[in-house]
């Protein structure tokens, strides 16, 4: 029996407008990502750089692009938050233990804050035991420790615990934990059809 669900945030609870993001940059000049952003992402997702330092990569192929456009591209993926997702993370609240994990950083989170208003976020985060952003915590998925991490300062019990993600890569990694996992179609399937899909 599961009492315990971790869910991933971008394209679980807020939507993702990539091609948005990667439009917006090539009005900069940028065509699309390449391997030192690729790798600087990964660091900035880790707080192993800081903010200025992600965006003066990006300054290295855009020179031309300031700091404040390089962030509104960047923050260009950051869609909408619906409503009624957060109505069911609060009805799921008052039944299991729920907790966010997600690969991000301190811009998107900084902008889905500042798009949603305190009211909303505050009732998003109220619904979670804990919030783990990867950028505060050092680590990302798909790595195992992160995973174990959490199932260890909570003292969760995989089998009785649920792991929902878009990513392939993510959840494959919490299988190979014993967790339980929903490896969520983006466009075909939303979170709140988890009672249909009969894994609870």
């Amino acid at each position: 029996m599961i009492n315990t669900i971790i869910f991933d945030f971008g394209d679980i609870f807020i939507n993702l407008e990539k091609q948005a993001s990667i439009d917006e940059f090539k009005k900069l000049g940028l065509d699309g990502p390449n391997e030192e952003l690729l790798e600087m992402n990964d660091l900035f997702e880790k707080g192993k750089i800081t903010e200025l330092q992600f965006i003066e990569t990006f300054q290295k192929y855009i020179p031309n692009a300031d700091v404040h456009d390089i962030r509104k591209s960047w923050n260009a993926v950051i869609g909408e938050f619906p409503l009624y997702r957060l109505e069911f993370l609060q009805m799921l609240s008052h039944k299991y233990r729920l907790f966010l994990l997600t690969n991000t950083d301190s811009i998107h989170i900084s902008r889905f804050e500042h798009k949603v208003g305190v009211s909303f976020f505050s009732d998003f985060y109220q619904c979670f035991e804990k919030v783990y952003y990867s950028y505060e915590m050092g680590m990302r998925k798909p790595s195992p420790e992160i995973f174990n991490y959490i199932i260890n300062k909570h003292d969760l019990s995989p089998k009785r615990t649920l792991f929902v993600d878009d990513k392939k890569e993510n959840t494959d990694a919490a299988e190979a934990l014993g967790i339980n996992v929903w490896n969520l179609e983006v466009g075909k399937e939303d979170v709140v059809d988890l009672f249909e899909k009969k894994i609870l």
